[in-house]
């Protein structure tokens, strides 16, 4: 099948790490100024960390780092296929594992049409957060923010609060930045096991607060830093 375009013109953005925080360099006030702002994804894995600590902690760093870098290359690999397919262009080749997770997401990626944006640059100068959506497109006929996940099983609702704040802050983003409102936000996580899983919430309001909290955290936790040095 052949997927629609809706044209969305979003500015291109440099990012940066510093002290182990991703940072992406926007338009300020003045004309040719740049301001900074901190990724969503620093600052949900922020808000996490104490989790990822007690697992690696539990499993042993040599075993943490395997896990970890064959999720990023599994999760790699399947943005770059559901990027070209979803652009109607001929796939690559990758390895054996992400084509297979590919495969059982197809039919969940077909209900995806007039895309607005791929691996988006977004911002928002309100709450002092940037990132890069996944994809912006309807979703069973209705704008979402749509984020593509891999794992090895699905994983319980609760455990992808912080992928559903990281969507809501995209949604924030593209309201700020064009006027044009989401009326969902989608995961389609493909697992090892076969199974392909949706997750899909409607409650923005709930999100909302959530990145607040998410943000306000950060936020003060940083402070409490400088404060010491």
């Amino acid at each position: 099948m052949a997927f629609d375009h809706v044209e969305l013109d979003l500015p291109k953005l440099n990012r940066e790490t510093i002290d182990g925080v991703r940072y992406y360099s926007v338009p300020g006030e003045e004309e040719g100024e740049l301001m900074k702002l901190v990724s969503i994804t620093s600052v949900t894995s922020h808000f996490n960390k104490e989790i990822f600590v007690k697992w690696r902690k539990r499993v042993g760093n040599e075993e943490a780092d395997r896990v970890t870098k064959a999720a990023t290359g599994r999760g790699t690999d399947m943005h770059t296929l559901t990027e070209h397919y979803l652009k109607n262009e001929n796939l690559p080749e990758v390895r054996p594992i992400s084509d297979f997770l590919f495969k059982i997401a197809k039919g969940k990626l077909n209900k995806i049409n007039n895309i607005y944006a791929l691996e988006g640059p977004l911002y928002s100068k309100e709450l002092g957060i940037a990132g890069t959506v996944d994809c912006i497109a309807e979703y069973d006929g209705e704008l979402a923010i749509i984020d593509f996940k891999t794992s090895k099983k699905p994983k319980p609702r609760a455990w992808v609060e912080h992928y559903f704040v990281q969507c809501m802050a995209y949604g924030c983003m593209l309201y700020e930045m064009t006027g044009i409102p989401i009326k969902k936000l989608v995961i389609i996580m493909a697992c090892e096991n076969g199974e392909c899983v949706i997750y899909e919430e409607r409650d923005k309001a709930k999100y909302i607060k959530l990145l607040t909290k998410y943000i306000n955290k950060f936020v003060t936790d940083k402070l409490e830093l400088y404060g010491t040095e």
